[in-house]
This record gives structure tokens, sequence and C-alpha cells, in this order.
């Protein structure tokens, strides 16, 4: 299965699409050299296979490739960042 997470700037979101199928996203509000992270939801099809995770992982290794901060705003970030401790210097 092919996985790919994408900036959409237009629709301000992440998202996630396994084999080309939309199957989450994370909405963000663009800030002074930040993004605030406001909503996540994963398609429940795809529930419980980890796609929230790595549309997570993928959206702030982006964020840190462009040399912004995060405001974890979304409760479901906000968690993960709490158990990836690697990704705590993002947040603004």
């Amino acid at each position: 299965m092919s996985t790919e997470i994408t900036d959409n700037a237009e629709q301000s979101r992440y998202e996630i699409r396994l084999d080309g199928e939309l199957a989450g996203f994370v909405e963000y509000e663009r800030g002074e050299g930040a993004l605030v992270f406001i909503h996540t939801e994963v398609d429940p099809a795809f529930g419980g296979k980890g796609v929230g995770s790595s549309l997570a992982q993928g959206a702030l290794d982006d964020v840190r490739a462009k040399g912004l901060s995060v405001v974890p705003v979304c409760p479901f970030i906000k968690k993960w960042i709490g158990k990836h401790p690697d990704y705590k210097d993002l947040v603004r």
C-alpha cells in the first residue's frame, strides 16, 4: 500500500492518501512563522491502522523542513507530540 502525505495549501490542510484514496487530513491556519493545527480527521474506513500517526509525523516533518513551528490546538496533534518528544522543539 502506497502512502502519500501532501500539503494542500489551497485548503489549508495536510492530506494523507493510501493508494491514491484520501484517508485523512489535518487542518491548519497560517500564523507568523507557524502553522496552527486545529483539527485532524481520519476516515473511519482507515481507523486503527496508524493513519493518524503517519499523518501527524509527515505533517510535522514538513513543518520542520520549512523552518516553521506549530501551535497544536488540535487534541490529537497535541497528544501525538507529547508521545514523541523529538518533535517538541517545533511547538511555539
